[in-house]
């Protein structure tokens, strides 16, 4: 590896890995692969049984590592897009109509006829909507959807308030699909009621694995089951039409409703019919999520993003009033007791037949569609975490991506949050749904309202025209999320109560961030020569092992002055020792510290002092390093044995004024 000339070595083979070494006596290495580059240029692997089984079990699940360069092979087609972050706003159509219904039942059952109305009202705000994140694609291709809009238009506080708002809507995403899949599962299988916050707790955990392996390969898993409920969605949606327009199959409601649904309009009242609205508007949600994720889109990435936002919305806005007008015109509302059948089962009863082979494969696929659109979140939800990392609001490990190019720690934090919520409210759908939707009006609000000032501030061609949509856009969803507030209180004041405590939380990393950069700054004209204080080394021993030999070898070039330090009960005891210590390590001094309390921390730290008071007044404290002898253990569950007392001892020193600290393991094989 480091022969002599300047020709670099070229794929040299390293079993199943390649490594290249340019210009080697410049100390430029690239690696690719896991593992340490030794002197004999081989990739190490875990060095235990166990750990060799660990990478083996890891590999099996998410995959072999990638490297940074795959990334681009990685960004998705805008058909596996659509499937990834639009199943999120297709899947809302399987519960939407039933939350519409589940307010108008208030009014009587002529109150229901009215949900056809409602839902083409929603259908129009999806337009809007869409149309104004189509924009945003455009404008801010580098993602982060309303966070980056209102953090450049706005500033640090909007933006954080659109993202905590972003972050408790894709949240929310994943407990409430999933209780709304399983919901599915129930009403074909009754007999697994029973058991619905286990299949949901599972269901989150298998598509955490799914997506720790990479968005591409989540794209090929996912793409199938997603196109399956559409095409199917739209037969049923067909058939259903047909049999009403045509063959005159449709009873709808009791038969005075027709003559009953003008006089219904005055009686149900204005706030049954906002209730049921805002109950709706849940189908809005994920539409966000395109425009937060641009950059996982391949090139042009901007533009294959708004297309595929204009797909999802037009899908949507069919499959929701579809849905919607077979419900109504079958006469359908939800049903709780005694067994619980949702809307969209019932009309599938309906179309399909009762017990019928397509029936089952409807309710399969809705189950499958709802439980995958949690991964809409499971893409949209890291990358807005690692991004708010990026920019120092959240801690930095957010913004690392695992082996496979995906931001790991991002996906396990929302599948533990997600989870909790779905053994909280014990998988009800309808208990997690006031939550639901209050966040992502704020962040529509916010977002378009940001847009305005930013077709000011740029002044495209065609730019009035631009600004009067979003203009049109924020002025609406600003007063539907006050309506969805209002409607759902008072469960939607939780989600204005943790805005807030979120934006705190975010405040307060950024400072923490800012004070440490300030601590560790470095003026750029400052030149550092070499060590200007002096050091000492202190090795906290138990004995004369080949651990504590090794760790003393360490120590040797690090000062001039290196002592151990033995704490015993025994006075007797630490004679022996030090009879033993001068034959065999006579330049090495060694401190006998006796512990009549048998304790063993306080006397090796109250040593410490005792050296830093010693030191001479007027001359710089030196660093003391403290050197800690470690066995390395060759199985996971012998470790407990040994190290006790050293991670104690290391737990007492982080953060000691002028100390250092270096573990030294020891290996059998050394």
């Amino acid at each position: 590896m480091t022969g002599g000339g300047r020709r670099p070595l070229q794929g040299r083979k390293l079993g199943d890995k390649r490594v290249r070494v340019e210009r080697p006596h410049a100390a430029y290495f690239r690696w690719s692969g896991e593992g340490r580059l030794t002197a004999k240029a081989t990739v190490g692997k875990p060095t235990t049984a166990t750990g060799r089984v660990l990478a083996r079990v890891k590999t099996a699940l998410i995959g072999t590592a990638l490297s940074t360069d795959a990334e681009m092979g990685e960004r998705l087609s805008k058909r596996k897009a659509l499937a990834i972050f639009s199943s999120d706003a297709i899947s809302s159509s399987a519960y939407a109509t039933e939350e519409i219904l589940r307010v108008l039942i208030l009014g009587g059952a002529a109150a229901l006829v009215l949900g056809l109305q409602v839902s083409i009202l929603i259908a129009v705000l999806l337009i809007t909507v869409a149309i104004s994140y189509r924009q945003i694609c455009i404008a801010y291709p580098t993602g982060g959807g309303s966070y980056s809009v209102s953090q450049r238009n706005f500033g640090r506080g909007a933006s954080l308030i659109a993202a905590s708002a972003l972050l408790i809507d894709y949240v929310l995403t994943v407990a409430v699909s999933t209780s709304s899949a399983v919901e599915q599962i129930t009403s074909a299988a009754p007999m697994l009621y029973d058991v619905r916050v286990e299949i949901g707790v599972a269901a989150i955990a298998l598509i955490t694995v799914a997506n720790l392996r990479g968005i591409r390969e989540a794209g090929n898993i996912f793409a199938v089951p997603t196109y399956l409920f559409i095409v199917s969605a739209l037969l049923m949606i067909g058939v259903g039409v047909v049999r009403i327009v045509f063959l005159g199959e449709g009873q709808s409601y009791p038969a005075q409703i027709g003559e009953q649904a003008g006089e219904t309009l005055q009686n149900v009242g204005l706030l049954l019919l906002v209730r049921a609205f805002a109950a709706g508007a849940v189908a809005l949600t994920g539409t966000e999520a395109i425009a937060t994720g641009v950059p996982a889109f391949k090139r042009p990435e901007a533009k294959n993003a708004a297309t595929t936002l204009a797909v999802m919305a037009a899908l949507l806005g069919v499959l929701f009033i579809g849905i919607t007008f077979l419900a109504v015109n079958f006469g359908i509302t939800h049903i709780d007791l005694p067994e619980k059948q949702t809307v969209i089962s019932q009309v599938a009863r309906r179309v399909y037949g009762d017990g019928s082979i397509p029936f089952f494969l409807f309710q399969a696929f809705t189950a499958t569609l709802l439980f995958l659109a949690a991964n809409t979140s499971f893409n949209a939800f890291p990358r807005l975490l690692a991004i708010l990392a990026h920019d120092g609001f959240m801690p930095r490990q957010f913004a690392l991506r695992g082996d496979r190019l995906a931001f790991s720690y991002g996906i396990v934090a929302l599948a533990a949050v997600a989870a909790s919520l779905i053994v909280a409210f014990g998988g009800e759908t309808h208990l997690l749904i006031p939550l639901y939707a209050v966040g992502v009006f704020i962040d529509f609000t916010i977002s378009q309202s940001g847009m305005i000032r930013h077709w000011r501030r740029e002044r495209p061609a065609g730019w009035r025209r631009r600004l009067a949509i979003n203009a049109f856009g924020a002025i609406l969803t600003g007063i539907v999320a006050v309506v969805v507030t209002a409607a759902k209180a008072p469960a939607s004041l939780l989600v204005l109560i943790l805005i807030p405590l979120l934006v705190l939380l975010m405040s307060s990393i950024r400072r923490q961030y800012d004070g440490q950069a300030e601590e560790l700054k470095v003026r750029d004209d400052m030149v550092f020569t070499g060590p200007h204080r002096e050091q000492r080394v202190v090795i906290p021993v138990n004995g004369i092992n080949r651990a504590v030999i090794q760790a003393v070898n360490f120590a040797r070039p690090l000062a001039k002055d290196v002592r151990a330090v033995y704490v015993t009960e025994d006075p007797e005891d630490g004679d022996r020792l030090r009879e033993r210590w001068e034959r065999q390590l006579p330049d090495i001094s060694l401190v006998i510290v006796e512990s009549p309390y048998r304790a063993v921390i306080s006397p090796v730290i109250a040593y410490l002092d005792v050296l830093d008071q010693a030191w001479p007044e007027g001359r710089e404290a030196p660093i003391t390093i403290v050197v800690l002898p470690e066995y390395v253990a060759r199985h996971w569950w012998d470790r407990v044995l040994y190290n006790q007392t050293a991670k104690r001892l290391q737990a007492a020193l982080v953060g000691r004024e002028h100390t250092v600290i270096a573990d030294v393991p020891y290996r059998r094989d050394h």
